[in-house]
């Protein structure tokens, strides 16, 4: 049986039977193998080069300095630790009346820093505007500081002078390029001077009570360093819980860069949907691969039957054969992943700052068994009908409609398809909605089919054009495999449309949602009556929107009346983010970033204090519409009622606030004023001369922070643009497959009407008026489709605003009635050249 089975594959394979469905199979696991490789070593290497913005896999941030025993149980799990020490205070240069002072953000940090990225420093002011410079070998050499190139501004000096930190004097050795931990909060907006944690002492800064933060950097080591992270994480919050330490902070990359972790939330589900998109169309394709082969092999079944063979055997036949063109298949097609995925490496060269981990076996499993996976649940189905041809088909050109079985084996498929869907992507809510969404589209897709060839029913009576009587008739006599060509043609453009147009819109809003232009500097403290004459200086200074906000800062005391304590929010980021001091503001309209997601905005009238809080702290803290917070703001209590829950975009880089409250409430309380603007290149030297001419503000530039948000975007959109690449082969086959699936049917009809005295002219001009309705129908459907899926990923998945062009309707139809058209005509040219007589023996 075997041997018979080996032979029919090869007939089959000369006489090109199996080259479309190899070849379907080939792109879709390569397509599918190609990204599980590479997003395997993608998600490793943007987790780990995302781990740089904090110096490590994980922080432990307190007032205090930190215990040993804790120390000791991170070197007990085998991670790598290493401390830093930030804090403000004044850096001095120059002599007598000629001294400049400047408040800086000292950070003083111990051999090994950063766990995680590197320091770059440079000797050149204008690299360090531009953040270029050379990775630090090491941290500062004894005796010496390295510094933010604004402090050099400053204070008047250069590399090589000497600056005075406290009790002590430093050589400035470097310019700081690029710091991987400095972050976007309040302490470290200041210019930055960087010592050695051994030489701290000798400054006399430290005293009681002075405002330090300490940082206890930890990192994991070889393959389970993440587990040892995690586990060393867990055992920490509970030595939190348990009352063991106040003021303590635990710092991941979820926790402690919520701008990050949106980026690379977003990331994740661009790449699990770009492995979705390919599921779909290798399932389509596969398919209409398989159904093709089994409406070719009908006669040589019934032939079989003829000659003694059991249904059980045909079956098996077939079977072996589709297992061995499935192996091929899958093998192929993991090699040809394996091979692609290198190709995608080598384009993002540029923006891989390191190289990623090394490929692991699993991808490959994955894409032989989802070969596999493909072939069964697809391939199945029509590859059953095959057992119960009659053996008058030799004789009687009859199809015994399906059996129970064979149709039974179509809801395999199905199940196969959702399975598919769950393991590609990771993500259990994505992949419910892309196949929730597949058989929704299917199921309306064939609707909107059978509806079209109803209305077609009146007009053929009406029609009076031989051409055009002979289309809306071939439509009709195959009302099944019109809406089949029809399915699968709006499926397969509408992925397209999605990997076109509609992605197009996908990536313009996701990099607007952290755009080139954002605000990469900040000012803080800016006092009531300074608030004018720096708007206007900010204005004259090319500054692009700064509006000024009032910023008030308030303790947490009480929630709905009940006083907050440690024992309140037992869970480590509650307890924080209720134990330290809040950045409250007070303004009468919603911020133009900000999105209201429940109640409504305030009414601001007398007597009442109304609160709209942002909704990731609520659902920390456990508030909701109508509960009351009291905030404790320079002695005065301040009580509101929550009224409204607010949306923030961490990654716009804009001013943004967990708590607004209504400006009359907030009357009487002390306010300073903060603003964020972007500052061109050209007009950088503003920030300085803010600096010199009020001494009271600090003013800082994100701008590397912002490009290191930027870089990880640009390096996963270009990631997605290339696995795009396979997904568009994978659907360009299924418009193949669409549009061939009648071939043989349509060469056979041609050629008998020729032979009744059609001419080629009548049947050209049918042919095309066929395949421009079916064309136009399905662009018609798949640009309603495409439209639907990219709002429901903007809406929900990628929580971001979404327009759809109207130009994405206008190019389905035009694409779908030229792809329809042209397909149609390459493959029924050669029947219109040639003799009837010919083109019937063929058939």
């Amino acid at each position: 049986m075997f041997l018979q089975a080996f032979r029919m594959t090869a007939r089959d394979w000369r006489a090109g039977q199996l080259r479309f469905l190899l070849v379907a199979l080939i792109v879709a696991v390569a397509a599918l193998s190609s990204a599980g490789f590479f997003i395997d070593r993608l998600r490793a290497g943007l987790n780990r080069d995302a781990h740089q913005l904090l110096g490590a896999d994980l922080v432990i941030a307190g007032d205090q300095q930190l215990s040993t025993a804790w120390r000791e149980e991170a070197a007990r799990r085998g991670l790598v630790l290493a401390d830093t020490a930030v804090f403000p205070s004044m850096a001095q240069a120059g002599e007598g009346e000629a001294v400049q002072s400047l408040l800086a953000s000292l950070k003083a940090v111990s051999p090994g820093y950063p766990l995680r990225g590197r320091v770059k420093v440079t000797t050149d002011p204008e690299q360090a505007n531009e953040n270029i410079g050379t990775p630090a070998p090491d941290i500062p050499a004894p005796g010496t500081v390295w510094v933010d190139v604004a402090v050099l501004r400053a204070l008047n000096a250069r590399i090589g002078d000497s600056i005075r930190v406290g009790d002590a004097t430093f050589r400035v050795a470097q310019l700081v390029a690029t710091e991987p931990d400095r972050g976007t909060g309040f302490a470290n907006f200041a210019p930055r001077v960087m010592l050695r944690l051994d030489e701290l002492p000798r400054t006399n800064l430290v005293q009681t009570g002075s405002r330090i933060t300490y940082r206890l950097l930890a990192a994991g080591q070889g393959a389970d360093g993440r587990a040892a992270v995690n586990a060393y994480a867990e055992w920490l919050r509970g030595e939190i819980n348990a009352g063991k330490a106040r003021n303590i902070r635990i710092d991941t990359l979820e926790e402690g860069r919520p701008e990050m972790r949106e980026t690379l939330e977003r990331a994740d589900r661009f790449l699990s949907l770009v492995g979705l998109l390919s599921a779909m169309l290798a399932a389509v394709a596969v398919a209409m691969a398989a159904r093709r082969f089994m409406l070719r092999h009908l006669d040589a079944c019934a032939m079989l039957r003829c000659l003694g063979l059991t249904q059980n055997q045909v079956t098996a036949i077939y079977l072996i054969e589709f297992l061995l063109v499935g192996l091929a298949g899958s093998v192929i097609g993991v090699l040809v992943g394996f091979g692609s995925h290198f190709v995608l490496l080598e384009l993002l060269g540029r923006l891989v700052q390191a190289d990623l981990p090394p490929v692991s076996v699993m991808p490959a499993l994955q894409g032989l068994a989802t070969g596999m996976l493909l072939l069964a649940g697809f391939a199945l189905p029509p590859i059953l009908q095959l057992r119960n041809v009659p053996h008058n088909r030799v004789i009687r050109r009859e199809q015994a409609p399906p059996q129970p079985m064979a149709l039974a084996t179509y809801g395999l498929g199905l199940a196969a398809f959702v399975v598919l869907l769950l393991w590609q992507a990771g993500d259990l809510k994505l992949a419910l909605y892309t196949a929730l969404g597949f058989v929704g589209a299917f199921g309306l897709f064939a609707l909107a089919g059978y509806g079209g060839l109803a209305a077609l029913t009146s007009l053929r009576t009406s029609l009076k054009h031989p051409a055009w009587r002979f289309a809306v008739t071939s439509l009709q006599r195959r009302p099944g495999a019109t809406v089949v060509q029809v399915v699968s043609l709006a499926l397969g453009l509408m992925a397209l449309l999605v990997l076109t147009i509609v992605r197009d819109d996908l990536m313009t809003s996701w990099r607007n949602a952290t755009p080139p232009d954002a605000p990469n500097h900040f000012v803080i403290n800016i006092q009531p009556d300074q608030k004018d004459e720096i708007a206007a200086r900010l204005r004259a200074g090319g500054a692009l929107e700064a509006p000024l906000y009032p910023m008030i800062r308030g303790r947490l005391t009480a929630v709905n009346g009940k006083l907050v304590t440690p024992a309140t929010y037992p869970e480590g980021r509650a307890r924080n983010l209720a134990e330290r001091e809040f950045n409250l503001s007070t303004m009468s309209e919603l911020p133009s970033q900000n999105k209201l997601t429940a109640g409504t905005w305030f009414d601001d009238a007398p007597g009442s204090a109304e609160a709209s809080v942002e909704e990731g702290l609520a659902k920390t803290l456990g508030l909701k519409l109508g509960d009351t917070m009291r905030f404790d703001i320079a002695g005065s209590p301040v009580e509101a009622r929550i009224t409204s829950l607010r949306k923030l975009e961490w990654g716009s880089m804009r001013v943004n606030f967990f708590v607004i409250i209504n400006p009359r409430a907030m009357a009487e309380t002390p306010q300073t004023w903060i603003t964020s603007f972007h500052l061109p290149k050209k007009a950088a030297a503003l920030g300085t001369q803010l600096s010199r001419d009020y001494p009271n503000l600090t003013v800082v530039d994100v701008g590397g922070v912002l490009r290191q948000i930027q870089s990880v975007l640009d390096q996963v959109i270009q990631a997605v643009e290339f696995l795009f690449a396979f997904t568009l082969a994978s659907g360009l086959l299924v418009l193949y497959a669409a549009l061939m699936g009648s071939q043989d049917e349509r060469t056979r009809e041609s050629g008998l009407l020729r032979a009744l005295g059609a001419t080629r002219r009548q049947l050209s001009r049918a042919q095309m008026i066929e395949f421009l309705l079916v064309g136009s129908l399905a662009g018609l459907l798949a640009a309603t489709g495409a439209a639907a899926m990219g709002w429901g990923l903007a809406t929900y998945q990628f929580k971001f605003d979404w327009v759809f062009s109207p130009a994405a309707w206008m190019a389905g139809v035009a694409v779908g009635a030229v792809c329809a058209a042209v397909g149609g005509w390459l493959g029924l040219r050669n029947v219109l050249r040639q003799p009837p007589l010919q083109t019937l023996r063929e058939a």
